[in-house]
């Protein structure tokens, strides 16, 4: 079941730059390596609902629901545009201090999860991809697709809390340069919505 090939591609997937990965590298970066990490959490418990769709079969009603899916797309390009906002007016100073930092790990984690539970297209990459490596043996094909779902999962988790400890690393370089990092900060709020509008105007 988790053969080479799944692991392989499952990796290039979770490497290619999206909502996510920009979501934890640009936390990581304006925060803290920590943040960073909670980000990556909340980013990889997004995808979570879009799984279960897919292993239940509900994603298949979804693809025939052209009102369902535009409604959660353009929610979900509404959220990030609302994203690129809040980045653009940051300031880039450390958004925690020491007595709120338990709320403030909390907000960021419902952003990553918010984020990746409104883009729909998700669902329908699961209801694509995880089938073809399902095989014919002993384990039924829903037992296999939790399998390749909890893997994907752990691939996910593992390199964005990679991709947000490197952030952070990257943040003590541009912490001594308030103007350089809130312009970092501003170029990843452009990307938000940039990858807003791709959202916006995606087809099935």
């Amino acid at each position: 079941m988790f053969s080479t090939q799944f692991l392989l591609t499952s990796l290039i997937v979770v490497l290619m730059p999206g909502t996510g990965t920009i979501y934890t590298i640009s936390t990581g970066m304006a925060q803290s390596w920590r943040a960073g990490i909670v980000a990556a959490v909340g980013c990889t418990l997004g995808i979570v609902p879009h799984l279960l769709a897919s292993i239940l079969g509900l994603s298949a009603m979804m693809h025939m629901s052209a009102e369902v899916f535009s409604i959660v797309k353009y929610a979900g390009s509404a959220y990030l545009l609302y994203l690129a906002w809040q980045m653009w007016k940051d300031t880039g100073e450390v958004a925690f201090g020491s007595k709120s930092a338990g709320s403030g790990y909390t907000k960021v984690a419902w952003k990553g999860i918010v984020l990746n539970l409104l883009n729909p297209k998700l669902t329908i990459f699961f209801l694509a991809f995880m089938p073809q490596f399902i095989k014919s043996g002993d384990m039924s094909a829903t037992q296999q697709l939790v399998g390749l779902s909890a893997v994907f999962m752990l691939m996910t988790l593992a390199v964005f809390c990679l991709y947000g400890l490197i952030a952070g690393g990257v943040r003590k370089v541009f912490g001594a340069m308030p103007k350089a990092m809130r312009w970092l900060q501003r170029s990843f709020a452009v990307v938000f919505a940039g990858l807003a509008a791709e959202l916006a105007f995606s087809k099935r």
